[in-house]
């Protein structure tokens, strides 16, 4: 097979990138990819060890002179994000990627890249291989599943870890230090009501176009979410019966569209229509983050089953009670958000209601006081409420000789300061961090342009110059 990258610089990090794209390594598929780090690490005569989980850790000594230099954690997931363009013949459990080379970039031809976080791996071997580079003692820690919530990080023993400074080499910038993440909290509220067969006008309100993003990264722009609007409407409206509900797809992203079923009597039909239509025309001149939001009404006679005019109103208040959005800044980091949260699912369906949250924050007590405040909202109004899952943050230290390090290195390098921030998603770093009392990390890496998408592109020359940063820091600790 045609070696695409072989005269690309660095060499070995390129060569372990493209080696990588030719092992299957799709989340939730990523023994090959395992059973390749270790077969790496073997042939080298480096210690290493495999989890359960498939999770690989590979020790390597201090170089010359450096024996008494911190332990040092380089570290990235094995799994990659697979998806396709339609009509695109690939089967990610077999078929290497198909790489190009195209102004600037690496691609993959109809396909997801995987450089998130394959050039993590990639640089972590290079380290690895290379006796001539200087550092102090070294721990390659390489995970796997990140990208469907963090498993292996979770499951991963650090007894025998002894890091002090952690190199996560899983953000998408250059030029971007990552000193700090929000942790999340998947909640679940659940209200059964009983639902009875009536005779009337069924009322559809369908409410799309809004513009929607990461419930993370863009919870801050001012986006509407269409579960809380919908909830908006239906009070304006007058608080109908309840036939169904159905908003939103996934708890990490705004919902861009929400859709009620309501029963009324056929001469509250037009009197429904010009209330909500009414609100809409307000709410979408208050809302210039999303131009495109729409409110439809249609009416048939029928029968259909509903909730009473009690339990619906009961239902709406809920919807409404519940906080979203963000919650609070970030106090040292102006501008930045520390905790908010996110109605991303809602649901009714014969009774049963469901409403799904994703709470972020980067202060673990910020976090759990969120969630219990809506645990406190659900059991006032009678619901069942339930956590089905959880990660730490990694909070923002004031104090960091790692951060205050790589900031030189970088500003030496480059003749400019980086840009040091949080982000308000999920990292690894916050679970490791909980594994090794007192470990100090930081996030960043190279150029990946339209990651998850097979637009996916990585930056040669921000390669080249994230090495030479990698290296450096591992000279300068």
């Amino acid at each position: 097979m045609k070696n695409v990258l072989e005269q690309l610089e660095p060499k070995k990090v390129f060569h372990f990138f493209e080696e990588m794209t030719r092992i299957p390594h799709g989340s939730g598929n990523t023994a090959a990819a395992t059973a390749w780090a270790m077969e790496f690490a073997q042939a080298r005569g480096l210690r290493c060890r495999r989890d359960e989980m498939g999770n690989v850790v590979i020790w390597k000594e201090a170089s010359p002179g450096y024996e008494d230099h911190p332990t040092v954690m380089l570290q990235g997931h094995l799994d990659m994000v697979c998806v396709q363009d339609n009509g695109v013949n690939h089967d990610f459990t077999k078929d290497p990627l198909d790489l190009y080379v195209e102004d600037g970039y690496i691609k993959a031809r109809g396909t997801s890249l995987g450089g998130d976080d394959g050039i993590a791996v990639a640089m972590a071997m290079a380290v690895l291989d290379d006796d001539s580079i200087p550092h102090g003692p070294l721990e390659a820690v390489f995970t796997v599943d990140e990208e469907v919530g963090m498993p292996g990080a979770a499951a991963l023993d650090g007894s025998d870890l002894k890091s002090k400074y952690l190199l996560n080499i899983d953000s998408e910038v250059e030029g971007v230090l990552t000193v700090g993440c929000a942790g999340g909290t998947a909640c679940h509220i659940s209200l059964d009501q009983p639902a009875e067969t009536a005779q009337g006008a069924v009322c559809t309100l369908s409410l799309e176009g809004l513009s929607g993003g990461h419930s993370g990264t863009a919870i801050h722009m001012g986006f509407a979410n269409a579960n809380k609007l919908l909830a908006q409407c239906l009070a304006q409206a007058g608080y109908p019966r309840l036939v169904s509900l159905f908003g939103g797809l996934q708890d990490n992203a705004i919902p861009t569209s929400a859709k009620a079923e309501v029963l009324v009597t056929p001469g509250e039909a037009e009197a429904l229509r010009t209330a909500a239509e009414g609100w809409a025309a307000k709410v979408k001149a208050e809302c210039p983050q999303d131009p495109g939001l729409t409110l439809t009404v249609t009416v048939r006679e029928g029968e259909a089953k509903a909730l009473s005019a009690a339990d619906s109103r009961k239902l709406t208040d809920l919807i409404a009670a519940v906080p979203n959005g963000v919650q609070a800044m970030n106090p040292d980091l102006p501008g930045q958000v520390q905790t908010s949260l996110n109605l991303g699912i809602l649901r009714l369906e014969d009774g049963k209601a469901q409403l799904v949250f994703l709470v972020r924050s980067s202060v673990a007590a910020e976090q759990a006081g969120l969630t219990e405040k809506l645990q406190s909202i659900a059991t006032e109004f009678g619901a069942a409420f339930a956590v089905d899952s959880s990660y730490p943050p990694w909070e923002y230290r004031r104090e960091s000789k790692l951060r205050d390090t790589m900031v030189s290195v970088f500003t030496e390098l480059y003749g400019k300061a980086p840009v040091v921030e949080t982000v308000h998603a999920g990292l690894e770093c916050g679970l490791l961090m909980d594994k090794i009392p007192g470990l100090d990390a930081v996030s960043f890496g190279p150029d990946i342009v339209e990651i998850h998408s097979t637009r996916e592109r990585l930056g040669i020359d921000s390669v080249e110059r994230t090495w030479r940063f990698v290296l450096a820091v591992l000279k300068a600790l």
